[in-house]
């Protein structure tokens, strides 16, 4: 991904010519040669993305490397602006928050990649663009109880049976999906030394359940243990560390059918 934050450039790849000012930026395929020219003095950041982050959103990078995102779309704001921030208060995360951080970003980085295909592209680009609104806002609105597939769709501006449709599409439910967002996060900051002195009640309550009670019950259904004993094996798994010094993951439990 390169950012222009100062000057201009034009850059060449597979069949597309694009010129980029400030605010603007594009994605560079690294397996495909391109020709780059700065006109005069110009500064660029350049960030480093998985591939099959993007082309798992978005499919082959053919079709959209080289598509200049105007600085000047809402999503590409909101992302440059989170990128920003991001890189200036890194150092201060916790590897927990941090990974927690780069996930989001990532999605603002399809979502503005999704919009500005969405003005030229097909139906298929146009449903990822609603499916990417609607995940950035639940992550925004995680805590709120009262978040539901209705207001979910509403924010994402379709019907709830169109959202629904799409989600169906990608073998989920959109109830399912918030619950299962719902109790990642609370997995990650159950796992994160920084949030140790939180209680259980009030976590469950950052991360939109209605009760400690409600939250065990769900955390054990599917990750097997209390949130209490999670914590516990967790923190005591990242301070031995994982293979190579990294710490320890555990995963989710198969519900029983």
């Amino acid at each position: 991904m390169s950012i222009v934050l100062s000057g201009q450039v034009r850059a060449d790849q597979y069949d597309r010519s694009s010129t980029d000012r400030v605010g603007d930026f594009s994605i560079r395929d690294t397996n495909t040669p391109w020709t780059i020219e700065h006109s005069g003095y110009s500064e660029v950041l350049a960030i480093g993305i998985p591939r099959e982050r993007l082309e798992g959103a978005l499919g082959s990078a053919r079709l959209f490397a080289g598509v200049t995102v105007g600085g000047d779309l809402p999503t590409a704001t909101l992302t440059r602006s989170f990128l920003g921030n991001l890189l200036s208060l890194g150092d201060r995360l916790t590897p927990q928050v941090a990974e927690s951080m780069v996930s989001t970003g990532l999605d603002l980085i399809v979502a503005s990649l999704a919009e500005r295909l969405a003005r030229e592209a097909q139906r298929p680009v146009q449903d990822s663009v609603v499916v990417q609104r609607a995940r950035a806002y639940l992550e925004a609105h995680l805590h709120d109880p009262t978040l539901d597939p209705p207001r979910l769709a509403a924010a994402a501006g379709v019907s709830l049976r169109r959202l629904q449709a799409l989600f169906r599409a990608q073998d989920r439910h959109i109830s399912d999906w918030i619950w299962h967002r719902r109790l990642e996060a609370a997995a990650k900051r159950l796992a994160d030394p920084g949030c140790l002195h939180m209680p259980l009640g009030t976590l469950a309550y950052g991360c939109g359940f209605l009760s400690q009670s409600h939250f065990s019950r769900r955390f054990k259904e599917r990750y097997g243990l209390s949130p209490r004993d999670y914590r516990v094996r967790a923190l005591a798994r990242g301070a031995e560390g994982g293979p190579e010094g990294r710490p320890g993951r555990l995963t989710p439990s198969r519900r029983p059918s």
